[in-house]
Parts: C-alpha cells; structure tokens; sequence
C-alpha cells in the first residue's frame, strides 16, 4: 500500500537526520558537516558525511549516499514503506495511505514475479515427471546431479515444443514478454523463449524468481547457453546466480567464491563450500561488487582471472580500494573448472579455495613460475616482467613489499629493482577519497566543481551569476541545469541524471571557502578561452571568412587581459551567451 507523496515529505522535513544516524555511528561536527565512520563498510577513518541542512549523506569510501529515508532502510534492512512508517513513528506524524497509487511499477513486478515463480514451479515438475525429460534427466545423473541437487536448485525442463509453457500458464502477452519467458510470435500466437534446455532458475538476493539460464543438450543445434534478457525484475549486472542460497555462508564466512556458470556453483556446494556464486552471462561489473561488499569482505575469484591482463587488473584495483574488499584467485589445474573438480577432488577444491591468493600474488606466480630461472639472463627477464605486473598497483606499500618477494626469487638486490623499473606511484587521497580543500583555495576539481559547490550551498551569492555556457563538462552542466531549475537541492537530486545525481549528492555534503568572485573569474576565463580557441580554429580552417574573425578575437584578447574586473567579466559573460546562442 503506498504512502502519500505529501506524508512522505512531511516525514523527511520533520525528521533530525543527525539524531536518526547517530543511533548507529558516532558524528562529530567538522564545519557545516557532521562526519563519522562509515556504517555500509569497514573503514578506519570517516568518510561518511551528513548535510543535516539538506537532510542528504555521502560516502567518500564506498559512494553510498541517499536521504535519510535511503539511510534507514539500508541501516536496517527495511522497505521504502516500512523506513517511512519507522520514521514517521519516531516524529509523531500519521500517515495516510492511498491504495490506488501503490505505484504501477510496484504492482507490475509482483505479476511478472508471481509468473517467473509459476514457470520455475512448471519447468521444475516436468524435469522431474515429464516423459520428455527423459534424456535430460540422464544427462544430470552423468554430471552427478542427483535428484537432491535438481530439487535443491530447482532446476527445470523445457520441452522441445513451440509453446507448451505458453499454453499451460496462459499468460497474458504483455506478462510473457516481460517476463522474457515467451513472445508474440508474427502469427499472433504465443510461443516460448526456451525450448528443449536444461533450465536454471534465477532468484534475486531475497529469493524472489527473476529470470533463467538454459542450456542445450549435448549434440543439439543453437547455442550451448541461452539466458533470460534483462527485464524490469532481472538486471544481469545486478544480480548473482545463487546468491539467494548463499548468502548465510557468506555472511557468516566474510567470504564469497565467485563463479562464472551455474554448473561451477553447483560444484562448489557439492564440495561443502556453499558461498558460491556465478555472474548471469556477464563479466564481473562495478554492481556486482556494489552489491558483494555488503556481504562480505573477501571476493574469491574461481576463473582464470589474468587473462585480459592489465585491464582486468585495473578494474581489479580499484574495486579493492572503492569497496574496501580483497580479491583473490584461485589456482586451478589448466584446463580444469570447478564443476569438473567438484567430482573427481571435491576435498581439493575445497583446500583450493582456502589457499586462494591475493590478486596481485596470483599473477606474480603466473609471471615466475613460468619463467626460467636458473640463468641470470632468464632472472632479468622474470624480474622485468614481475616488475611490470606490479607496477599496475595503486598503492606503494602494496608494490614494495611484492617487490621485495621478486628480488628473492630472482636473487636481484631489491634496491636496484626499486631504481630500475619500478616507479613509485603518488598515494596521496585525492578529493574524491574526501579530501578538505585548503581553506581559501580553488579546489583541485577545478572551478566548475567549485561553482557547483557555491551553487549548492552558498546559492544567494551565485544567484544569477552563473550562467549554463560557463560550463563546459556535460556532467556539470546538468547538474547545475538541475540545481538551476530546483526549489532545493533534493528536488535537483531527484531531477538530474544519474551521473549529475550522483555528483550533486556528493557535493552537497563538501563545502567550499573559496571565494566567489575568484571561482567566477577562473570560469569566465576558462569559457572566454575555450571560445577564443575554437575562433582561432574556423580561422585557420577557413581563410576566408578569418577577416570576420579577426575583431572578435582581438576583442576577446583584450577583455580577457581585463579580468578579474567584474565589468569585463560581465562582458564576456553577455557575449558569450550571444554566441552560445547563435552557435545553435
């Protein structure tokens, strides 16, 4: 049953968001913010902050941020409803219901989950009766997949036929092609997605069916695997095979194997290691780790996870440093997978998992136990290329201390490989990580993110000084759009894109001591130039017309040598405007 919109907002203004959050962190006040250790992950020092004005968090460490409607019901695992009933409790407000506008989107998905769970319950019984499932069935038995495992992870049959889940759920045609479990065919029939597959049901982290994997049998025509696509329940990049099933032991572990097939994970439970989970037919992504960090700590890799090399690493690194998790890889023989393992050595897969190693370990292994080292040309060379690897790192402690493990192998002193090629990278925290400016600079994100900054919370001042063309970043840009056309900054927030969204929520909990003539001075300057060049460019692209040019552009030189007089950056203001507008 949803809430009034207007309760809502009654609710969010009436509550202290400070009080609210300091029953589960400790705040202290650092200028107009209040700033703590951060409750969504492990950390040592605080980068979680509150704008207690706007009612709005952000996290430097994991990028967690929302309102504290968000805060409490990621803090205490609740629903939109239940943290507004919660809150509006705590402030004495009533609330009122309005059944009608529940949402559409909230009754929408309830139809398509409610039909994914009469198809898995479907596929399952015709797996297990069916007199067409025969073969299928034999095929698990030669996998050693039991009757207990088949029921354990609900797996299914889709018959070889045109429509015969079609005609058993009678599915209206908009809740079929939703659900991706079927379509309308050019014909005007019905007709199923999946036919003649092994299927494996896939549930979302709270159980509920959301999409399937299918895959072929043996010697059949079409490709091995089809999955579900993504649909208003199912995002690839947002849900992990088993996880439902898993999480307990991952909790409880601090630990979580990932897989890359849903065979893999069923070997991983069969070996008694029951925190497997696999990606749904996509790589590893930024959501996926988004999602794990919140339940463990250690992420396990079970796949070859050095074979796209330094990209992969990169991604790697910075997840690590993002999400405050380690990743580690398993070694498993060449050519083996965990599914494969799980029968023929499920104690060996298990003990493979508990010598997992730190990512950057395992490809430093890859690198010298490959290389020949009994020759001090073969050394240089292991040495060169460990060195390679290492140097991918974010973090100087992190690289000397494997560069040291090198010069041991490779019986080279390690400060000559510290002088050779191993350079040492900057470490200091950036303003992303949650820097504080120094009081009266410009900050190092430069002066349209401080604009931004004044805009956010010093809004009187810039009131009617800042103008769209002064910005040249698309993400700005559309924040300050937001802002711009926003009674609040929470209303520009529920606005913007994602991308501007995100940037605004973090800004509103920095704040800014620059000055406001300086930061305007700095963006005129910046915008006049940018013109000035692309000027300078149709000049020399077109000779023709550079006569016409050539005034504006000694205009432009001059009044900008003028700056930081507040009547020339007026002046260029005005123009620029003038030509931003004919440029269109």
């Amino acid at each position: 049953m949803g809430i009034v919109d207007e309760d809502v907002a009654r609710v969010r203004a009436a509550t202290d968001f400070v009080q609210v959050a300091s029953e589960h962190l400790a705040l202290k006040r650092v200028g107009q913010r209040w700033v703590g250790l951060c409750p969504f992950h492990a950390e040592k020092s605080a980068s979680f902050s509150i704008n207690a004005n706007e009612g709005l968090y952000y996290c430097f460490g994991c990028q967690a941020k929302g309102d504290v409607i968000t805060f409490v019901r990621e803090v205490e695992h609740l629903d939109f409803v239940g943290a507004v009933e919660r809150l509006a409790g705590k402030a004495g407000i009533e609330l009122r219901y309005d059944e009608a506008r529940e949402g559409q989107d909230r009754q929408r998905k309830s139809r398509l989950v409610e039909a994914m769970g009469r198809a898995v319950e479907w596929y399952h019984q015709r797996l297990l009766d069916g007199p067409d499932a025969a073969a299928a069935r034999g095929y698990l038995r030669s996998r050693g997949y039991d009757g207990d495992v088949v029921r354990a992870f609900r797996m299914g049959w889709a018959p070889d036929d045109w429509d015969a889940l079609a005609k058993a759920l009678r599915l209206p045609d908009e809740v079929l092609k939703d659900t991706g479990l079927g379509f309308v065919n050019r014909r005007g029939n019905q007709q199923d997605s999946f036919r003649g597959r092994v299927l494996f049901p896939i549930f979302d982290a709270a159980g509920k069916p959301v999409a399937f994997g299918g895959r072929n049998m043996p010697g059949s025509d079409g490709p091995k695997y089809k999955n579900s696509p993504e649909t208003p329940i199912y995002s690839k990049s947002r849900t992990l095979y088993a996880l439902n099933w898993a999480k307990s032991e991952v909790v409880s572990n601090g630990e979580v194997v990932v897989c890359e097939g849903y065979t893999d994970v069923i070997g991983f439970f069969g070996a008694g290691v029951r925190r497997a989970v696999a990606t749904c037919g996509t790589a590893l992504a930024d959501e996926h780790f988004r999602m794990l960090k919140n339940f463990a700590r250690r992420i396990v890799l079970a796949y070859d996870a050095d074979s796209a090399g330094q990209a992969a690493a990169e991604r790697f690194y910075e997840w690590e440093r993002r999400y405050e998790v380690d990743v580690a890889v398993i070694a498993l023989p060449p050519g083996s997978d965990p599914g494969d393992l799980a029968r023929e050595d499920p104690e060996g897969l298990a003990k493979a998992v508990a010598e997992a190693k730190p990512f950057l370990a395992f490809r430093l292994d890859r690198v010298l136990d490959g290389a020949n080292l009994r020759t001090p040309e073969g050394r240089a060379r292991a040495a060169e290329a460990a060195m390679g690897v290492i140097a991918e790192h974010p973090s100087e402690l992190v690289r000397d201390q494997y560069l040291m493990q090198v010069a041991d192998r490779c019986r080279i002193d390690a400060d000559q490989l510290r002088r050779g090629t191993f350079v040492a990278r900057s470490s200091s925290p950036s303003r992303a990580e949650g820097g504080t400016p120094v009081p009266g600079r410009m900050d190092p994100g430069g002066p349209e993110l401080e604009a931004l900054r004044l805009a956010v919370h010093r809004r009187d001042e810039v009131a009617g000084r800042l103008r769209a063309v002064l910005f040249a970043d698309e993400r700005n840009l559309a924040a300050f759009s937001a802002l711009s056309t926003s009674a609040t900054v929470h209303d520009a927030i529920t606005a913007a894109d994602p991308g501007a969204a995100d940037l605004l929520q973090r800004l509103a909990v920095e704040e800014s001591s620059a000055e406001v003539d300086d930061v305007l001075t700095q963006l005129v300057r910046r915008a006049a130039q940018r013109a000035l060049g692309e000027l300078e460019a149709d000049a020399r692209a077109n000779p023709e017309e550079a006569l016409g040019l050539a005034a504006t552009m000694t205009w432009l030189k001059v009044t900008l040598e003028d700056l930081p007089d507040a009547e020339a950056a007026d002046r260029l203001v005005e123009w620029l405007v003038r030509w931003g507008e004919e440029a269109r």
